[in-house]
C-alpha cells in the first residue's frame, strides 16, 4: 500500500510508471496543479485584504501642546496634516468592557451612569478609550457644567444608563440601521440607551476640520452624548463664531469654527435649533 501525504493523496504515476514531472519540464498534470495552487494562493491573499480598510491619509496630526490649544479647547491647534493611518472596517461585531468605576461628576442633579464598550479586533484598548472618554465628561466644559446632571462611568451593565461603544465602520452602520438610523459607515450615532462611535471618524476626524484629532474626538463625546442626554441638532450661529457642539460638524463647519464644548466661559453655548 502507498503510504499517503499529510497534505493529501500523492501524484499517481501515470499508466507508463513514470512520474507526472519529468525531464526537467512539467507535464500536463504538473502544470493543471501549479494553476491550481496559483488561484488558491490568490484567493488566500484576496481573502486577507478584505476587511480592512488602506490608509487614507487624512488623519490629522498629533495634539497640539495646551498651552497654544487651551487644553481640548474651542478647536484651537494646528489644523490637521495628513498622516498614513490603518484600521479595521469591520471586527468581531463582539464587545471588551472597560473595567473599574469612576467617582462621580458634577455638583448637582440626577446621576447619569454609562459604561464603555469596544469592539474586538480594532486594535483599541477598552480601558484606554474608557479614560479619554471620562476625560472629556468630567471636564467642567461638558455637560456637568448645567449643574443639571452628574455623570459617572460603572462597570456593570445592569447599573448603566447607556454605553458607549466604539465600533468599527461596518459594525456601526449596522448597529445604527438597527434603529432605523443610516449612517453609510461614515457617521457616529446614538440610539436610546447607546452612544456608537465610529472607529473610522474616532481615527481619522474629518478633512477640512481645521482643528487637532483630540478636538474632534472630544467633540463627537460630546455630541452623541448630548444626544443621550435629551440635546437636538443647532445651526452655526454665523461666520468665524464657535460651532454649536450639536451642530453636526462631521458634515462641515458652513462657516462656523471648530468647538468641543457645550460650555464656553460657563455659559451654554448653543445655536438655533435645527428643524
Amino acid at each position: 500500500m502507498t503510504p499517503s501525504s499529510p497534505y493529501g493523496p500523492t501524484e499517481p504515476p501515470d499508466q507508463s510508471g513514470r512520474s507526472a514531472y519529468e525531464g526537467g519540464r512539467p507535464t500536463l498534470v504538473r502544470m493543471r496543479r501549479r494553476r491550481r495552487r496559483s488561484l488558491l494562493l490568490g484567493l488566500l491573499v484576496l481573502a486577507a485584504a478584505i476587511g480592512v480598510t488602506v490608509s487614507r491619509g487624512d488623519e490629522p496630526s498629533a495634539e497640539t501642546p495646551a498651552s497654544t490649544q487651551g487644553g481640548m479647547g474651542l478647536g484651537g491647534g494646528a489644523p490637521a496634516h495628513p498622516t498614513p493611518t490603518s484600521y479595521p472596517s469591520v471586527g468581531a461585531g463582539r464587545f471588551t468592557a472597560a473595567d473599574g468605576d469612576t467617582p462621580v461628576h458634577g455638583a448637582n442633579g440626577p446621576l447619569r451612569r454609562y459604561r464603555i464598550a469596544v469592539e474586538r479586533g480594532t486594535g483599541q484598548d477598552a480601558d484606554a478609550f474608557a479614560a479619554r472618554v471620562d476625560e472629556v465628561l468630567a471636564d467642567p466644559r461638558s455637560w456637568i457644567a448645567s449643574d443639571e446632571l452628574r455623570v459617572q462611568r460603572v462597570a456593570d451593565a445592569g447599573a448603566a444608563d447607556f454605553t458607549i461603544y466604539l465600533a468599527t465602520p461596518v459594525t456601526s452602520e449596522r448597529m445604527c440601521a438597527e434603529g432605523g438610523l443610516t449612517t453609510e459607515r461614515y457617521t457616529s450615532c446614538r440610539l436610546p440607551g447607546q452612544v456608537i462611535i465610529n472607529l473610522a471618524r474616532w481615527m481619522e476626524a474629518v478633512p477640512d476640520y481645521g482643528a487637532s484629532l483630540d478636538t474632534y474626538r472630544t467633540y463627537v463625546i460630546n455630541h452623541e452624548v448630548g444626544h443621550e442626554f435629551g440635546e437636538e441638532h443647532e445651526a452655526c450661529p454665523g461666520p468665524g463664531e464657535p460651532a454649536p457642539v450639536m451642530q453636526q460638524q462631521t458634515y462641515g463647519l458652513d462657516d462656523c469654527v471648530a468647538n468641543a464644548w457645550p460650555y464656553l466661559d460657563g455659559r451654554r453655548y448653543a445655536g438655533d435649533m435645527v428643524p
